[in-house]
């Protein structure tokens, strides 16, 4: 806790210190508002917010009222970043006049006046202004993510080729859905309109990769009658991500409230009818033929858990002509599955968000997530593998999505070539 509270402590002195350097630089333009209460209001605005998020943290307040301090937190945040360079610019182009004027000053001539020795550099108000402007950009774009991105569900549909996909299973439809993220939800209206539509494609079989939670199996009480209904013929199958484990709170160590806490994640799999994949695998059965669907813990490169077990998963599928893999994490993929697993024909993750963040066209995509996941959005190949990644149904921090938006995914499975 006292590291916890350090930590906190310096970010503070940081943002106060950031504060005070665009305040100065906004001031310097306009030096007429500080008799229009400008000051006041600037200061009073930032040391009430960064006040309220030390009481979110802190204190157990109601989460609407968390939701919109860290919403408000995030908006100012990400703007006074915007800014920043504008004025990193301006004080280069003042440190280059200060040295010009030190070490080549120019000397008076008769029909001069004399030089100050030492004029003071005033800011530039064209780039001021522009950084202020540049600034409002974020503010809009967040603003509206929140309002009309965080529930702005998107059917994608997707044909998957597998050339050994028996007959039977030719034409049958896969719904997925991911990161769900109860935790973060305040519209149970939207949430039931998402599953609605998911249920509305009629699908064969349903996935759900990971990410019940954001860390409390209780995030749930409020939405487990809404997604009790996601039902299919052939049954909704499902696995664990790196939040439904309460890592994030109790901390990666064991506790008796961390394993209570994911034994009642893995009682509400259960008790909305989901078939819970802990390291095992299904068979799916239709007119006498067969594939087999695979699930595992969450793994992850990196700094992430790898309570995955493949080595327990997969053996029993060996007479499968096709494998399904529902794997949390796009990272397993390319870290093991690709390497050691060759005979998964194709794995089904969530995790990135997409960073809740970016564009997607038909043409190209682009989130600042792909700098830290290979494979972050869509559908990928390398040699007759394959890999799709969910952007996800919900949302964790920012309660919003910027073009990024909330995807459930409906696959048709078809024999061919991948």
């Amino acid at each position: 806790m006292a590291d916890r509270i350090a930590l906190l402590i310096t970010i503070t002195i940081f943002l106060i210190l950031i504060d005070l350097y665009i305040y100065r630089a906004i001031s310097s333009i306009r030096p007429q508002w500080k008799s229009l209460h400008f000051p006041y209001i600037w200061w009073t605005y930032s040391i009430l917010l960064i006040l309220s998020v030390f009481i979110s943290i802190f204190y157990n307040i109601k989460f609407m009222l968390r939701t919109f301090i860290l919403v408000l937190f995030f908006i100012t945040s990400i703007s006074k970043i915007f800014i920043i360079p504008f004025l990193v610019v301006d004080d280069l182009r003042r440190g280059f006049i200060w040295i010009k004027r030190k070490f080549f000053p120019e000397t008076p001539t008769e029909t001069t006046h004399p030089i100050d020795s030492n004029p003071p550099i005033p800011r530039s108000e064209f780039l001021i202004k522009a950084g202020v402007l540049v600034a409002t950009l974020p503010i809009a774009s967040l603003t509206y993510g929140t309002v009309s991105g965080a529930y702005d569900y998107q059917i994608k549909h997707r044909t998957l080729y597998l050339p050994n996909l028996p007959r039977a299973f030719d034409g049958i439809k896969v719904g997925q859905i991911s990161d769900i993220h109860s935790g973060s939800f305040y519209n149970r209206k939207a949430v039931q309109g998402g599953v609605d539509l998911l249920l509305k494609e009629k699908s064969d079989v349903i996935f759900f990769t990971g990410d019940l939670v954001n860390n409390f199996a209780s995030e749930m009480h409020d939405y487990q009658d809404i997604f009790s209904k996601v039902k299919a013929p052939l049954g909704v199958f499902s696995t664990l991500g790196n939040h439904d484990y309460g890592d994030y709170y109790f901390g990666k160590g064991p506790s008796v409230a961390k394993a209570k806490s994911l034994a009642d994640v893995k009682i509400t799999h259960k008790n909305m009818g989901w078939n819970l994949l802990l390291n095992e695998n299904r068979r799916l059965r239709v007119d006498g033929e067969e594939i087999a669907i695979i699930g595992i813990e969450n793994w992850g490169a990196g700094r992430f858990s790898k309570y995955g077990r493949m080595d327990l998963a997969v053996p029993g599928t060996e007479d499968a002509p096709v494998k399904l893999l529902l794997s949390h994490d796009p990272s397993h993929w390319r870290a093991q599955v690709l390497p050691e697993y060759p005979q998964i024909d194709i794995m089904f993750s969530g995790h990135t968000h997409g960073m809740q963040f970016g564009v997607i066209t038909d043409k190209m995509q682009w989130s600042p997530i792909q700098y830290i996941y290979k494979e972050w959005a869509g559908l990928y190949q390398e040699q007759q593998q394959q890999l799709y990644v969910n952007v996800g149904y919900g949302f964790l921090g920012y309660p919003g999505r910027v073009g990024i938006l909330p995807e459930i995914t409906i696959f048709e499975l078809k024999k061919g070539k991948a």
